[in-house]
């Protein structure tokens, strides 16, 4: 009798356990959710949307640094938006490299505009700036002439870098322009023969009063070197005399 007994109770818990266990796992496992997109989102904004429908946020992260996405932005998901996965499916948000990369400089000088663009923003450089400088030689239009930066200096991903670029201006006939020579630091009769030279004149000369330097050393100059100016023009001079 209480062999029969006990069969009975065992047989009433299996079809409890089925009842509470079994049944649920198999209603449940015939169920889908569609992944909602969530690109774009914050990671908190983007885990409480998929929570909602039952699944699961999971951090990853992007192979590269991005230098224009924030860090808590969702920039892709597995699985994808519209597919149908069960309840409880874990969904894999990536979000931007932690750490920003570090890279040497490189060379710009000698490239053109195009070029340098690339080379910056192919190692996540931000160009903050890029100038134009008149210049005279024809093999230097539209090339890098100088860089913000030296080359070889490593810097983090995300920097900014700024680079001139020669311009070669062409004048009507009649209107020839010439760059200024730079002639700091000569003497007033080395300025003039420079300036004499590069087809322009010297102007007024000022003195000002120096301790350190030589007199008759030219300490300033207007226009200031590397100006485009008109054939002909003065330069004027600021000079240092004797105390």
């Amino acid at each position: 009798m209480k062999k029969v007994l006990i069969v009975i109770l065992l047989f009433f818990a299996a079809i409890v356990a089925i009842d509470k266990l079994l049944l649920p796992y198999y209603t449940e496992s015939g169920k889908q959710t569609v992944v909602p997109d969530v690109r774009n989102m914050t990671y908190e904004k983007a885990s409480k949307t998929l929570q909602k429908v039952g699944l699961k946020a999971k951090k990853s992260y992007n192979v590269r640094y991005l230098p224009n996405v924030l860090p808590d932005q969702v920039i892709d998901q597995m699985p994808s938006p519209s597919s149908a996965v069960k309840p409880g499916r874990s969904v894999y948000l990536v979000l931007n490299r932690k750490d920003k990369p570090s890279y040497p400089m490189p060379e710009l000088t000698g490239r053109t505009e195009q070029e340098a663009c690339l080379a910056l923003k192919r190692i996540g450089m931000v160009i903050a700036d890029v100038q134009t400088q008149a210049i005279s030689e024809p093999d230097q239009d539209g090339r890098v002439l100088s860089q913000s930066v030296p080359p070889e200096v490593v810097l983090k991903s995300g920097s900014k870098v700024s680079f001139i670029v020669g311009k070669l201006e062409h004048e009507p006939a009649g209107m020839m322009r010439v760059i200024v020579p730079d002639v700091l630091g000569m003497s007033v009769d080395q300025a003039r023969g420079v300036l004499i030279r590069s087809g322009l004149s010297i102007g007024k000369v000022s003195y000002e009063r120096s301790m350190l330097l030589v007199p008759d050393t030219v300490i300033s100059q207007t226009p200031s070197a590397s100006a485009m100016v008109q054939t002909g023009q003065n330069v004027d001079l600021t000079v240092a005399s004797e105390e």
